[in-house]
């Protein structure tokens, strides 16, 4: 069996390599959220541009005056069209990656260009198939992390009960984990049925017709995460760790330079740590497209064993085939031949047989066998037959 290849640096390939999809990706999400937060924006400025109030917000950052300008704008009569905005930006980032997400694995799996054109038309393409596989995940989700998340508030409420101090924190900290790695788990199965889905959906059936059926994907995801499962998923909780750290990391920095005059540079950290956190999430997908191209799907894989000249008309078979030398028969398409040879005789000559000879002095029967009995082999006529005397009697 052949040896896997790392999925994290030949995910790392993929992803540098189709860099794309990450920069198309993040030019949309930055999109909507310059779309949807203009009305935020619009009722603040409609609250702070005539108010001196606003001051303290532009030579400094006052945690203080941000709260009553959040609150005045909730309670305003512009705040529930900015709540509504807010809200709607959910299902649109949601449509954005059910469209942008397969065309990347298409890009990934069949090592296409990441141009937009190839994710969108792509993206459209398995569009309903992620539907059914976002709806399966709802339900797994629903079905295991969530009687776990209801046990995850008892335990929480047990030790805030019983323990104080870095010891409550610890415990409720441990719950908290606990709950977010059978997440992932579930996490990791579902972007292998993904994964599967797009390597299905690229092949063609016998109608010439893209393969829809997304459950035969479930099963081949939990055999490949079942045997794979410690290289998986140690390399999906490590990139998760570096982008949520590196995406923290830069938070803290943007918001210790909101005291400074301009608000550029917090910008350009804040977007950083954005892009760090979604490239890490693309690399999740990269390695995940790397263990799924090593392993295809069997009855894939068995499809490709097949030769091109099996599935197409077998050629015609020849008219004189090699004899098997223990038989005593030579094939021949000459209807007239013989196809049993006389026997050799004693004193024959193994040069002529067809077994031993060179084929220039292979000896062939006549093809047509002399219907006149062979005369007989005597030296002179019987005296008794053909000799007599006249006159006497015949016996």
């Amino acid at each position: 069996m052949a040896r896997t290849r790392s999925i994290l640096i030949y995910g790392l390939g993929l992803t540098l390599r189709r860099a794309g999809a990450l920069l198309w990706a993040y030019a949309f999400s930055l999109l909507l959220a310059i779309v949807f937060c203009y009305p935020l924006k619009f009722a603040l400025s409609s609250l702070l541009d005539q108010s001196l109030a606003a001051q303290r917000l532009v030579s400094g950052f006052d945690l203080a005056t941000t709260a009553n300008a959040a609150l005045s704008v909730s309670e305003g009569a512009s705040g529930h069209a900015t709540l509504l905005a807010s809200h709607g930006s959910i299902p649109a980032y949601l449509l954005l990656s059910l469209v942008l997400v397969p065309g990347t694995l298409y890009c990934y799996l069949t090592r296409s260009r990441a141009h937009l054109s190839i994710l969108l038309r792509q993206g459209v393409n398995y569009f309903w198939r992620f539907v059914r596989v976002a709806l399966l995940a709802v339900a797994a989700f629903l079905v295991i992390v969530g009687p776990l998340a209801i046990l995850q508030g008892h335990w929480a409420s047990f030790v805030s009960e019983h323990f104080v101090g870095s010891s409550a924190v610890v415990l409720r900290l441990s719950g908290a984990a606990i709950v977010l790695l059978v997440a992932s788990v579930v996490r990791l199965y579902f972007d292998l049925v993904e994964a599967y889905t797009v390597q299905l959906g690229a092949e063609r059936r016998p109608d010439g017709r893209s393969d829809r059926r997304v459950r035969r994907t479930l099963l081949p995801a939990f055999h490949l995460l079942r045997r794979y499962f410690a290289r998986a998923w140690s390399v999906f909780l490590l990139l998760a760790v570096i982008g949520w750290a590196g995406a923290f990391l830069l938070s803290r920095i943007a918001f210790h330079m909101l005291a400074k005059p301009q608000a550029w540079p917090m910008f350009l950290v804040a977007q950083a740590g954005i892009l760090l956190m979604m490239f890490t999430r693309f690399w999740q997908r990269g390695a995940e497209a790397s263990l799924v191209h090593q392993h295809p799907l069997p009855f894939l894989r068995e499809a490709a064993r097949i030769p091109f000249a099996a599935k197409s008309s077998p050629p015609s078979q020849p008219l004189v085939e090699e004899r098997p030398r223990h038989i005593g028969m030579i094939y021949n398409a000459d209807p007239l031949a013989p196809i049993y040879p006389a026997p050799l005789s004693a004193d024959d000559s193994l040069a002529g047989s067809p077994l031993t000879a060179p084929p220039d002095k292979i000896v062939q029967p006549d093809p047509i066998p002399n219907p006149e009995p062979a005369a007989p082999s005597l030296d002179e006529p019987d005296p008794g037959v053909f000799h007599h005397e006249p006159g006497k009697p015949q016996h």
